[in-house]
């Protein structure tokens, strides 16, 4: 496996992380950039952690995680979508003064969650590197680094997402989890 083809694997690798990182930074839009710019680390570095989990584990590990990865990714980004519809739709049917408006923050704890969510895939890919004759640090960082950047660049979209779709962000950005999650389901 050469250099582009790696490229290739970390931007298909790196497309959910794109879209969850698209719906963060409407639904959060009024986080500080600081925490807004975790999404990019975490999403990278779990993207490039779970391939060397599933180069090293392999075997039994890989077929269970394989076998239930698209379970596991819609509970997860399914309770956390479906936790922000409700919470959008109940703002929208019950506006607040602007002195009552109590805004979610993005946890670390939900960034872990999703970071693990969208980089399940990345484990079976960590099992066919093994089949394959390549070199492991510099895949494993590849994907990593363009997850990263592709996530970058989906702050930069996701920011002028938000400002078009106001009050509505956070059900959007909620649906969008869920069609994630339902995504990874189907597989």
């Amino acid at each position: 496996m050469g250099a582009l083809e790696i490229l290739l694997l970390g931007l298909a690798l790196s497309a959910d992380a794109f879209a969850v990182t698209i719906s963060n930074s409407f639904v959060y839009s009024h986080e500080k950039k600081s925490r807004l710019l975790l999404m990019p680390v975490f999403f990278g570095a779990f993207q490039a952690l779970m391939p060397l989990l599933g180069y090293f584990l392999g075997g039994l590990a890989a077929r269970l995680i394989e076998a239930y990865s698209g379970i596991v990714t819609l509970v997860i980004l399914g309770i956390i979508g479906g936790n922000m519809v409700r919470e959008g739709v109940s703002a929208l049917l019950h506006p607040k003064d602007d002195e009552e408006v109590s805004t979610g923050r993005l946890t670390i704890a939900t960034l872990v969650f999703q970071a693990v969510a969208t980089a399940i895939d990345a484990f079976a890919v960590g099992v066919s590197l093994r089949a394959q004759s390549v070199d492991l640090i510099f895949a494993v960082t590849a994907i990593g680094l363009t997850t990263a950047a592709c996530c970058v660049a989906a702050l930069f979209v996701g920011r002028r997402l938000g400002h078009l779709l106001g009050d509505r962000a956070e059900v959007v950005g909620g649906f969008v989890l869920i069609g994630i999650g339902i995504k990874a389901l189907l597989g």
